[in-house]
Order: C-alpha cells, then sequence, then structure tokens
C-alpha cells in the first residue's frame, strides 16, 4: 500500500514539474494571427495576406491566419492589439498611415504600447484619375484643383495617412491651401478603387502596388507616382516631372502586442525573418514594386520613434489635425 502511495505521488510531482516547464517557455508556438487593421483591398490588407502566404513555405509547420480590424487608420486595430498583452501569437501589419492617424484620431493607444518586430517595405504613392477623366496630365489636374479646389475631389486611405499627407504636400506645392483639399478618405483600399472605377471622384491617391494593375489594363490613368526618378514597369511621370516638387515613400511593417517575453519576442523575429528571406517574399516584393527595407530589434525601434515625430511635425504643417 505504501508503495502504490509513494508511486502516486511521485507522478503526481512530475506531472506539476512538466506542467510548470509548459507554462514556464515561449508561448510562440501555435497558430500565428496576422491582424490587417484596415478592410480587405488595402495595402495592409495585401502586406498581410502576401506575408501568410510566404510562410507557408518559410516555415512549413506553422499554422497562419490572417484576419481584418478596420476602421480609423488602424486604430481601432491597434486598441485591440494592447488588449492582447503578452500574446506571442499575434501580429499586427501597420506602417506610415498608423502613425498620422493616431495623431489625426487622438488615439489613447499608440505604438508605445507595442512590441515593434519588423520594417518590411517601402512603396511609392501613385496619383490616378478614371480612364474618362478630363485630366489628361498632372498640369491639367492642377489647373482644375487651383481654380476650385472644393469641386477636385481626391479618394484615397484614412484621414491623417500617406495617401493624405501626399494630398497636403501635393497642395501646398501647386499653391492649394492644404486645408481646402477635398480629401475623401476610406479604411481599405478597395473602397478608394469602386470610387474611382465608378468615376465617382476626381482622382485618387495610393500605393503604387494597389492601382499599378489597373493603369496597366486602362481603367485608370497616372498622373504621377512620389518616386525622385521613373519607376520600371509603369508609364507613369514623376511628380517633380509635373513641377510638382514631392517625394515621399509609404513603409509597412509588423508590431507585436506590448509585454512579450524575451523568447517570444525572439521567436517572433525570427519567424518574419525566415519569410523575409524566403524566394516566395522576395518573388512577391518584386512582383508588387516594394522596396525591400527590412529592419528589426532595436533598429526598428528608434526607427518608429523618428517616424512618429517626423509625422507629427509634416500633419501639423498641412493642417491635417483639427
Amino acid at each position: 500500500m505504501r508503495l502504490r502511495i509513494f508511486a502516486a505521488l511521485a507522478a503526481l510531482s512530475l506531472g506539476a514539474l512538466a506542467g510548470c516547464g509548459a507554462t514556464g517557455g515561449s508561448t510562440a508556438s501555435g497558430t500565428l494571427r496576422i491582424m490587417a487593421p484596415a478592410s480587405p483591398g488595402g495595402g495592409w490588407d495585401q502586406t498581410s495576406r502576401t506575408a501568410e502566404q510566404a510562410l507557408k513555405t518559410a516555415v512549413p509547420d506553422r499554422k497562419v491566419e490572417v484576419y481584418n480590424v478596420p476602421g480609423a487608420g488602424g486604430t481601432i486595430g491597434l486598441a485591440q492589439l494592447a488588449g492582447e498583452k503578452g500574446n506571442g501569437n499575434l501580429l499586427m501589419t501597420m506602417g506610415l498611415v498608423m502613425v498620422g492617424a493616431i495623431e489625426q484620431n487622438k488615439s489613447k493607444v499608440t505604438l508605445a504600447e507595442t512590441t515593434p518586430i519588423a520594417k518590411l517595405t517601402e512603396e511609392y504613392e501613385i496619383i490616378v484619375v478614371p480612364a474618362a477623366s478630363p485630366y489628361k496630365t498632372l498640369a491639367d489636374f492642377v489647373a482644375a484643383w487651383k481654380a476650385d479646389p472644393a469641386k477636385v475631389s481626391i479618394s484615397g486611405g484614412s484621414a491623417g495617412g500617406t495617401d493624405h499627407i501626399v494630398a497636403g504636400l501635393m497642395a501646398k506645392a501647386a499653391g492649394v491651401d492644404p486645408k481646402q483639399v477635398n480629401y475623401i478618405a476610406h479604411s481599405g483600399g478597395g473602397e478608394a478603387l469602386n470610387e474611382l472605377l465608378g468615376n465617382k471622384v476626381s482622382a485618387g491617391i495610393s500605393g503604387v502596388g494597389e492601382f499599378a494593375e489597373h493603369v496597366k489594363s486602362g481603367k485608370l490613368r497616372a498622373l504621377g507616382v512620389t518616386s525622385g526618378q521613373r519607376l520600371p514597369d509603369l508609364d507613369a511621370p514623376t511628380l517633380k516631372e509635373g513641377g510638382l516638387n514631392v517625394e515621399l515613400a509609404n513603409w509597412r511593417g509588423f508590431v507585436a502586442p506590448g509585454g512579450l517575453s524575451d523568447a517570444d519576442k525572439k521567436a517572433l523575429t525570427d519567424v518574419v525573418t525566415k519569410m523575409h528571406d524566403s524566394q516566395a517574399w522576395k518573388d512577391a516584393v518584386a512582383k508588387n514594386g516594394w522596396i525591400d527595407s527590412f529592419q528589426t530589434g532595436q533598429q526598428f525601434a528608434d526607427y518608429l520613434n523618428s517616424e512618429q515625430a517626423r509625422v507629427k511635425a509634416v500633419i501639423a504643417e498641412m493642417g491635417l489635425v483639427s
């Protein structure tokens, strides 16, 4: 009897020790979820789903899921991420748009409550009009804009985001009061695209990758891109060629919830690094016209801090914050 009792106690002790070991290590081993904090069809959604496909080849033993949380330039998703403190199986796609939206929406939750994981890509912006538009060139568009800013509607992403900043910078360069820009904000690129294809707005601004195929098919006409030089495989002049001294690159990356253990932070960084190094990701970056700008760790954290200061100054100057 005593032997049986001792054996039972020993088994319980071993079970307790095993349980402690299971909960004390990294949790970043289950399903990896990627939040796209915008509606389907936009740049964050496109980046998230591209990452999902690349991860399936880079880490085939890890299940990956993408889900959307649209609204307020990503700040609704940001608030949800903050509520997942310590979750080592969650990433959120974000970027320059969110930095501006936090200021625009006076969000109570900021990027200080996240864990920076990696900067992924940069992408130039493109200004387009419907194929049936009377504006054949950037000069045509600017002339109409200066004549009556209210009549020239520009569809783009979230208020205070990259598209909005580009519109403000273009207005300033053209001699139009940025505060008079008739900007129609959307939570996803799909909504802006539908307005353009339906001839409901004068023009649209977005990342090159979101509009490029429609420009090539002839459904949209490109008036200019925000790069310093013309982009390969795209028949579009730069804004500088059209007389507007504007150059700007959007960027996107991953953050995770705050409060991560060092083990979870390393595990997520390692997974994203494997994705970045995969041929599937490299092919997608080339196909979408993105620029590889990979950063991790403290380098990305420092970049985030500098971007927050820069964007806050820009949108204040443009009068984009009420």
